[in-house]
């Protein structure tokens, strides 16, 4: 995700509107930290990004120590950073060229890249005549002379740590083999990164030449425990510890450096000086070097259809030139054949910071070096490093307080009902990817008397909408409902073979391209268009935190709390079951974590994992899409070549196609049958009607938010898909009569060929085909008045409705006498 902020420095000397470009790691909060720490400043972000290739973004892990870690911090800014007025809106939330327009129009503006720089890229080519306000740019990102220290593996290091290539300029630890020159930031866009080089404003860089020469040592992490005098501090110390324990390797102290908070303490010290032509600055040692950015491979000037500015246009896009650094090869995946050399370096160079000599490149003042600490007898080595413990020590321009501290009189209490003495229901299982219509179903099984859905576990799949965040609104939904004792299991965030092979927390992207970014995608799901914020807040929370017993190299502070995996929490609800019982389950997803299920079954010897899959009663897909007379059209809108399958199915074939093979009772909600319950405002009448039982209240918020995004914006066509994922909770456990349900049963196959225009689809196949139930006709109306009536029925209703009242509820006075210390 890539966020703009605004902030505004004034200097003992100057004044200076900042705009930061991030992408918000883990190191980009101590950059924005140290810099609220110095003067007081005002915020505005925005996460943006629409549906597209990953040709480079394949680069970043999206597993283990990757975006799903990162986008909700390691769960832990849930326990630690109080709840803010701001929430995002889709509409609403300026974009990140609103914001760059609104402040470089509005006077001198220094600009600081921390991330990829499409954002600013973009803003330039469409805005030239705002390019006289910008003063400068500071960038994190690029290696023109680094030796990455990592580049090899130690001696009496790991196992787990594989040799590389030896002293590599670059930092792509994913990639070495075909890239050992790129820089993850430049990697991520290297023409955006070029056109910013080349923008004829003056640039200062600090490159991996200046942040390898400052890593997290030992002795930094042990100062820093002694030194958290403030909210801040300790909020990067508990950040920066999680970091360390659920590191890939046993070289943390080696392979973590102070990136973007060196870059801006580096440009701090430079802006507080004045005429200060040589970047003379406290902490690191500058140079002045001619240097360009790489953004493509030779040989130049042969199209090979790799090359999307070139290849298919008669004139090259953005005005390059051909036969120069941008017209040749373009390095199409992470391990592109023409990128790798047989026992030699790899040799693409997409995104290097590359030192040239002559008109090819310009002058920019790079940071080399980190300074050495003056002071001998200081267990810190780095200057940089006493400044930025002292500047998030200060107590002024602190926080005013944490979560805690707002919220004092908060428990955290697991709410855990107790069922002895009941006969529990059908056994019930929910898959699904956390979007905006899973979420909703997930409120109608909760409402569903336990004597008619035992709902026994919640496994999520990340080939999917879902991501961090959203699994942190399940588990604030699950405790809004007092279930904190239902589990929730994460499933392997990449579809079946897109895995790479050599570092499995990376892969390919070529299914899961089709969710968008931003316009009702990852972006707006992740925090369910800003509602989520509104729930109560949950004890448990999504956190990469790891014990040895699970893989980790070492112990962390709280094992307790690790995300369970989904075939890990499979397990533990087959063992739960009485002897006899099954389990069903509802498929509101791609079918990833069942397909892992049933070869899990037939893979394994051992007893109780061969039970993982004889357990299995039946399964209800919500999915797939019926084409009997190749005239309707399915749903995945994003590939224009593929008419005629759905979106789940598309989002894992592989996975759809092990399903729909195996020996499983299947029932399958099609497509169409959704479409024909997808009226908004049928729906948003009877819940009108209903009582106002806080669940039934967010779900018309929610559900009001969908229609009028629908109504009020062309990317948002795609609403009423939540809509329909409904159905399948409410015919799981509904009155076939009342709804006036009908199914057929058809023989069906699921296209797995690897060809995009065809994955995903369902063939009729009488003689060879998996025969299923198939819903074939549904009332919409009485589906509504179904839907609304149980989200309105008081007997089995919220534990706490909101976080306000949840607030509430610990801050009156009864209650601050019983629990204060």
């Amino acid at each position: 995700m890539i966020m703009m902020v605004v902030i505004l420095l004034a200097s003992g000397v100057k004044g200076h509107r900042i705009l930061v470009d991030t992408d918000m790691d883990t190191d980009d909060f101590f950059a924005l930290l140290y810099l609220l720490k110095l003067k007081t400043s005002q915020m505005d972000l925005k996460g943006n990004g629409t549906a597209g290739y990953c040709r480079y973004r394949q680069a970043i892990p999206v597993g283990t120590g990757g975006r799903l870690d990162i986008d909700s911090n390691f769960g832990f800014r849930k326990s630690f950073l109080p709840q803010g007025k701001r929430h995002y809106s889709p509409l609403r939330q300026p974009t990140a060229q609103q914001v760059m327009i609104n402040t470089i129009s509005s006077g001198p503006t220094v600009v600081f890249l921390i991330a990829s720089h499409t954002n600013f890229a973009l803003f330039l080519q469409s805005n030239p005549h705002l390019k006289k306000n910008i003063e400068h740019i500071y960038i994190m990102g690029g290696g023109v002379r680094s030796k990455n220290p990592t580049g090899c593996c130690p001696q009496n290091v790991s196992s787990s740590c594989q040799a590389q290539q030896c002293g590599d300029i670059g930092n792509l630890f994913t990639d070495y083999t075909s890239n050992p020159y790129a820089e993850f930031n430049f990697f991520m866009d290297p023409f955006a990164a070029y056109q910013v080089f080349h923008s004829g404003i003056q640039v200062t860089l600090v490159p991996l030449d200046a942040t390898n020469t400052i890593p997290v040592t030992g002795k930094f992490i042990k100062t820093f425990e002694k030194n958290q005098h403030t909210y801040e501090a300790q909020y990067c110390f508990k950040s920066l510890k999680m970091a360390r324990d659920t590191w890939f390797d046993d070289q943390f102290n080696m392979s973590y450096f102070m990136w973007d908070s060196f870059m801006s303490g580096v440009a701090a010290s430079i802006m507080q000086k004045q005429h200060n032509q040589h970047g003379e600055n406290e902490f690191a040692e500058m140079e002045y070097i001619n240097i360009t950015v790489i953004t493509s491979n030779k040989p130049y000037g042969i199209p090979d259809g790799s090359n999307p500015l070139f290849d298919g246009h008669i004139t090259p896009k953005f005005s390059v030139a051909r036969n120069g650094v941008h017209s040749g090869h373009v390095q199409t995946k992470l391990r592109d054949p023409f990128c790798i050399k047989k026992n030699r370096r790899g040799r693409c160079q997409d995104g290097y910071t590359k030192e040239v000599f002559g008109p090819g490149g310009v002058p920019i003042l790079v940071a080399i070096k980190a300074k050495p600490n003056q002071d001998v007898n200081s267990e810190l080595d780095r200057e940089f490093f006493v400044s930025f413990l002292d500047v998030l020590n200060k107590r002024e321009n602190s926080g005013r307080f944490n979560f805690s501290m707002q919220f004092p009189y908060y428990r955290k209490v697991l709410h855990k009902p107790d069922f002895r003495g009941k006969h529990l229901g059908k056994n019930v299982v929910f898959d699904m990817d956390m979007s905006a219509g899973d979420f909703l179903a997930l409120f109608y099984l909760l409402k569903l008397p336990i004597e008619e859905i035992n709902l026994k576990a919640i496994i999520v799949s990340p080939t999917g909408w879902a991501n961090a965040a959203t699994i942190d609104s399940v588990y604030d939904l699950l405790h809004m409902m007092g279930r904190d004792d239902i589990p929730v299991g994460l499933g392997d965030v990449f579809a079946m073979n897109q895995s790479d092979p050599i570092f499995y927390a990376v892969g390919d992207c070529k299914y899961n391209k089709v969710i968008p970014q931003g316009c009702g995608g990852f972006l707006d799901s992740d925090t369910l268009y800003g509602l989520s914020r509104s729930l109560p807040r949950s004890p448990r929370r999504y956190t990469a935190e790891n014990s040895v017993k699970y893989g980790a190299l070492r112990d962390t502070d709280h094992p307790e709390l690790r995300q369970p995996r989904a075939l890990e929490v499979w397990e533990s609800a087959v063992k739960s079951l009485k002897p006899g019982s099954k389990i069903s389950i509802l498929a509101n997803g791609p079918l990833t974590n069942i397909a892992k299920i049933v070869l899990a079954g037939e893979n394994m010897t051992n007893a109780i994992q061969a039970s993982i899959s004889s357990t299995l009663s039946d399964i209800m897909i919500v999915g797939g899409h019926m084409n009997n007379d190749n005239t309707k059209k399915g749903n995945v809108i994003n590939v224009p070549s593929n008419r005629f399958a759905e979106l789940n199915m598309f989002l894992d074939p592989l996975a759809a196609q092990t399903v729909l093979s195996s020996d499983l009772n299947i029932t399958l909600i099609p497509l169409g049958i959704q479409q024909k319950v997808s009226a908004f405002p049928e729906i948003l009448e009877m819940l009108n009607l209903t009582k106002r039982t806080p669940e039934a209240i967010f779900a018309r918020r929610l559900l009001s938010r969908l229609h009028y995004l629908q109504k009020a914006h062309p990317k948002y066509q795609h609403m009423d898909t939540f809509l329909g994922e409904i159905l399948g909770a409410v015919v799981l456990a509904g009155d076939y009569s009342v709804l006036k349900s009908t199914f057929g049963v058809k023989n069906i196959k699921v296209t797995a060929s690897g060809s995009e225009s065809e994955d995903g689809q369902i063939v009729i196949d009488e003689k060879q085909g998996k025969s299923v139930k198939v819903l074939e006709n549904v009332d919409p109306l009485a589906y509504y008045k179904v839907f609304a009536n149980r989200l309105g029925d008081v007997k089995q209703s919220a534990v706490v409705g909101s976080f306000d009242e949840q607030r509430r509820i610990w801050n009156t006075p009864s209650n601050t006498k019983k629990t204060a210390p």
